[in-house]
C-alpha cells in the first residue's frame, strides 16, 4: 500500500471494508485531516464512531462502518473550486443532485459543499462520498 496520499488510502480502505460487508476497519496511520474528513462523514451519516488508538508507531483509527457507503475517494488533482463551480463538480462526483457530499477544504476550515456554499466560500476540493 502506498502512503503518498494517506487520505486516499483511508477512504479507499473504508471503501473496500464496506463493500465486503466489515462492521469495521483500521485505518492507519492517523492524521488531523483524515479525523476532520471522518467528523465530517459522520455528521452526515455515512460512518459510525470511531476512535483512535495509541500505538509506538503512529497511532491509528478503529472506525464501525453502518453499511451507508456507496462510494468514497478523494479528489486528484485538488481542484480549486469557487462558488459558482460547485455545481460543474457536484455533476462530475456526485450520481444525482442533493445526493452525497463534496468534502472541500475553505481559509475557515473543511466542510462541505452545501455549507461553504452558505458561507460563501470557495476552496480545494478533498473529496466526495454518496
Amino acid at each position: 500500500m502506498s502512503l503518498n496520499d494517506p487520505l486516499a488510502s483511508a477512504l479507499s480502505l473504508i471503501f473496500n471494508a464496506e463493500k465486503v460487508g466489515k462492521k469495521e476497519c483500521i485505518v492507519k496511520p492517523s492524521s488531523k485531516v483524515i479525523k476532520l474528513v471522518f467528523d465530517i462523514m459522520k455528521e452526515n451519516q455515512y460512518l459510525g464512531e470511531y476512535r483512535e488508538v495509541t500505538d509506538k508507531r503512529g497511532n491509528y483509527l478503529l472506525v464501525n462502518l453502518i453499511g451507508k457507503v456507496n462510494r468514497c475517494g478523494v479528489i486528484k488533482p485538488r481542484f480549486p473550486v469557487t462558488v459558482g463551480e460547485y455545481e460543474k463538480f457536484e455533476k462530475r462526483f456526485l450520481p444525482a443532485k442533493d445526493f452525497g457530499i463534496l468534502i472541500v477544504s475553505t481559509s475557515k476550515g473543511i466542510m462541505i459543499h452545501n455549507k461553504s456554499k452558505e458561507k460563501n466560500l470557495g476552496g480545494k476540493l478533498l473529496a466526495y462520498c454518496y
